[in-house]
């Protein structure tokens, strides 16, 4: 499995418009339910905030991962949104989110393929020049072009 195997053009929005965490994160629900990722918005999204009231999913680094494991979710997907101007998000650091990854994941998958897609994720955001790219990148289908070729 490989990120652009999760991520089409159509899960990534270079200019999140939201200003808050709450308004972010139904923009990005929305990438996924218009991408047919979904069967049930609203079950996926209090999947979403079950976690969230678990602990901040922003990880430090200006990055935030939300996630939500449910039978809502048709197939496992990752949606990607940029916020230039960074929102609040609780992180572990105090820093506010830039980059925003939203992973989505059938309840039947929950434990393997949550793990393996939060470890692809990771071995490419730990790097300050991949994420550096993510931030200047102006097309969408350069972000897919990027998670193929980066080497981490």
């Amino acid at each position: 499995m490989t990120i652009t195997q999760l991520m089409t053009k159509q899960l990534v929005k270079l200019h999140l418009e939201g200003t808050t965490k709450d308004e972010i994160m139904e923009e990005m629900i929305r990438l996924i339910d218009e991408a047919g990722g979904l069967n049930d918005r609203e079950k996926y999204k209090q999947a979403l905030y079950d976690r969230e009231r678990g602990g901040s999913t922003g990880i430090g680094f200006g990055i935030a991962i939300p996630h939500g494991k449910s039978g809502a979710v048709k197939h496992p997907c990752l949606a990607f949104g940029v916020k230039q101007e960074g929102v609040d998000w609780d992180s572990l650091d105090g820093e506010k989110v830039k980059l925003i990854f939203m992973i989505a994941v059938p309840e039947q998958y929950a434990g393997n393929e949550h793990l393996k897609i939060l470890q692809l994720l990771a071995r490419k955001l730990v790097d300050d020049s991949f994420r550096e790219q993510l931030l200047t990148i102006r097309k969408e289908e350069d972000v897919l072009q990027l998670f193929d070729t980066f080497q981490a």
